[in-house]
């Protein structure tokens, strides 16, 4: 019982050191999703399921909704990030301003 409860503090240590880097990799991948997949969606013309193929490896969680009437694309990493590119006439797609 001792040796759970020592495990389980230490779990909860380490992700609360890792907590901070962890959320700063989530924030730039969706961010770079976002871009990505507005850029394809609304520059490119194409479906947004196709663009997940533009994805690097490793943004498999990474999940992607668009709004047509707005022409913006949001990537979000489930519980710790969610960002947001919205398609700009002669700008292209632009990120929204992070918020946390």
């Amino acid at each position: 019982m001792r040796w759970g409860l020592v495990l389980i503090a230490v779990l909860i240590g380490a992700g609360a050191f890792a907590w901070p880097q962890l959320q700063g990799y989530a924030l730039t991948g969706t961010a770079y999703g976002a871009r990505v997949a507005c850029s394809c969606r609304f520059v490119g013309g194409r479906p947004l399921g196709d663009c997940r193929k533009d994805f690097e490896p490793g943004m498999d969680l990474i999940t992607l909704s668009e709004d047509t009437a707005a022409h913006s694309v949001t990537a979000r990493f489930p519980l710790i990030a969610s960002q947001t590119a919205t398609y700009r006439e002669g700008w292209g797609c632009v990120l929204e301003p992070w918020s946390n």
